[in-house]
């Protein structure tokens, strides 16, 4: 299974994320803009796990040890591509989810796991392969309070990218 740890969002946000696709969709001569449903912010990308590696996942994030904690999200970017961008909403920085990132890699790390060197840079993803000519740019923050995690499974169902919560831990 193709996996990785994310923060699901509440109706409102995921409202409000859908705004900004179609803001950006409306300004774009393309793009494949993520569903609905699909919006979400990665924590930690794991890639293909087998049974056995799903289990010690379901392990780390049941000891993860976070409190509750403010998402901010204040301003619409971009990843440069050949093929056209990566745009994306982007999250404020914020300590608590940067301690979680942190945490949760040392643990995954500590059972064996390989993950990307990259420094983390949280953003939700909105859509790939967009050409438009506008540049990123800020806007009226708003987020939620996030009091789950959750393990995701991603897989493509009837020619669709479609992402599955399998175990969530709540505060």
């Amino acid at each position: 299974m193709r996996l990785f740890i994310a923060v699901n969002f509440t109706g409102k946000t995921r409202s409000q994320l859908l705004d900004l696709c179609d803001e950006l969709r409306s300004k774009s001569e393309c793009g494949r803009y993520s569903l609905p449903e699909n919006l979400h912010l990665t924590l930690i990308f794991l890639g293909d796990c087998d049974a056995k590696q799903t289990a010690a996942v379901k392990t780390v994030i049941d000891a993860a040890d976070f409190d509750l904690f403010e998402i901010t999200i204040d301003c619409v970017g971009r990843f440069k591509r050949k093929g056209g961008d990566l745009w994306w909403a982007g999250v404020r920085e914020n300590k608590v989810l940067s301690e979680l990132h942190r945490s949760l890699a040392f643990a995954l790390c500590s059972n064996g796991f390989i993950l990307e060197k990259r420094k983390y840079s949280p953003h939700i993803t909105l859509a790939r392969e967009v050409r438009t000519d506008i540049n990123p740019w800020m806007i009226e923050p708003f987020g939620e309070t996030v009091s789950r995690i959750d393990l995701m499974k991603s897989e493509r169902l009837n020619g669709k990218q479609t992402y599955t919560s399998i175990h969530r831990r709540e505060k």
